[in-house]
């Protein structure tokens, strides 16, 4: 009879983790996402989680983790190898258009050399996900210094600092953390596009 009350006791207090975790990643995600454009964000966090786990049963942190020291050491390049840009381009086709209008939009980049006019993908200025990010930042100083970094330049910066701030402030960012997650999984995607696509720059 103890042990039958002690097993009851402990899923009750395990269902309310998981309850409250469920919850706290819903609150920070619903004062700026609707339902179908928060689904689409957690298909972005579970594909880029399950383009860089060797193992896919193995969790974000876990996953992430292993990586660190090789981004730590040779930039962002690593994650740049596992992440497949082929199915990348699936999934921006799988997610809604206006989800991915909140979080992205393109830009021209020129090459002076040649000439070359490319299309090359940065933050959507003033959109959700650029407003999201400056939520974060109110009660995170190292997710607000980011925030700012990356809506002054408009840009996702190649130069290694995401994974210094991770590295060195592990408290700040949570890779249980839902939001932390979402974080790192769009600036590696749009680092990869940036990387990988060669799509010529029209005018529309």
């Amino acid at each position: 009879m103890k042990k039958a009350i002690i097993l009851i006791i402990g899923c009750t207090i395990l269902q309310m983790s998981f309850s409250c975790k469920a919850q706290y990643a819903a609150t920070e995600l619903k004062d700026n996402f609707s339902t179908e454009q928060i689904y689409d964000l957690n298909e972005i966090t579970n594909f880029f989680k399950n383009q860089i786990c060797d193992n896919k049963n193995s969790d974000f942190k876990s996953c992430f983790s292993k990586i660190l020291p090789e981004l730590l050491e040779y930039g962002w390049q690593p994650i740049s190898k596992k992440i497949d840009f082929e199915k990348q381009k699936k999934l921006y086709n799988s997610i809604s258009k206006s989800t991915f209008n909140e979080i992205w939009e393109f830009g021209k980049a020129t090459y002076p050399k040649t000439g070359l006019e490319l299309k090359s993908i940065g933050l959507k200025y003033n959109g959700k996900y650029q407003k999201y990010l400056t939520e974060l930042g109110k009660d995170n100083a190292e997710i607000k210094e980011y925030a700012e970094s990356l809506i002054a330049a408009g840009d996702f910066e190649s130069m290694g600092l995401l994974q210094q701030r991770i590295y060195k402030n592990p408290n700040d960012f949570d890779l249980n953390n839902p939001n932390i997650q979402l974080l790192i999984a769009i600036h590696y995607l749009s680092q990869n596009d940036q990387e990988k696509r060669r799509d010529k720059w029209t005018t529309e």
